[in-house]
């Protein structure tokens, strides 16, 4: 499928406004070009474009909210000046899997004041000596690189932070229940035990009369 029928798709009836988030990865790009994705998608915060065929970025569209980028496993090898312009709050980057070869490459994110965390795995430039100092020397702005922070300190994952907490609540929640069976169980005990009492006095009764 290609690009622009995937993001037809993507809406679901909605205006391009609307859309927070989208996700079109493994589409066919129009000869490693982006397309489709105008600047009306102006409330949009994450994108994805994913295994889809990029060769530059060229024409992304003026996205100020943007602040995910996932372009990973593309065949992008530069161009990466235009970002500062058409997404000035970036703050995550994945360029994880495309033809990034040196440090000149990544020169131009200096310009983007906001971006924390920057992937590149899988990329020539991972292979270069003291490659993780230079780039935190060359975009001071870094938090994570790679996945980890100067100090080889992985970077928090949200999702796992979330879905651990969904956790927590499913546990507390099966605790209620359980404490509300055993109080059940207790009451249906106490209530038994009322009952062949009375049944005792009941039969007592009837034969002392």
């Amino acid at each position: 499928m290609d690009m622009k029928k995937r993001i037809h798709l993507e809406l679901r009836n909605r205006t391009p406004s609307d859309v927070k988030e989208l996700v079109l990865d493994n589409c066919r790009s129009n000869e490693g070009k982006i397309e489709g994705l105008t600047d009306e998608f102006e409330e949009l915060e994450f994108l994805s474009t994913i295994n889809v065929g990029l060769t530059t970025v060229a024409h992304l569209p003026k996205l100020n909210k943007l602040k995910k980028l996932e372009l990973s496993d593309n065949r992008i090898s530069g161009g990466l000046e235009v970002l500062a312009e058409k997404c000035p709050n970036l703050t995550h980057l994945n360029l994880s899997g495309n033809k990034i070869k040196d440090l000149s490459t990544i020169e131009p994110l200096k310009e983007l004041g906001t971006l924390k965390s920057l992937d590149l795995f899988n990329c020539e430039v991972t292979n270069l000596n003291e490659y993780r100092d230079n780039v935190f020397k060359l975009l001071p702005q870094l938090t994570y690189l790679d996945g980890y922070d100067k100090d080889d300190k992985e970077a928090p994952d949200s999702d796992a932070e979330v879905y651990a907490e969904g956790l927590d609540d499913d546990e507390e929640d099966e605790d209620e229940v359980d404490d509300e069976d055993d109080e059940g169980e207790q009451l249906l005990q106490i209530h038994n035990k009322c009952t062949r009492l009375m049944l005792f006095f009941m039969v007592h009764c009837f034969c002392f009369s």
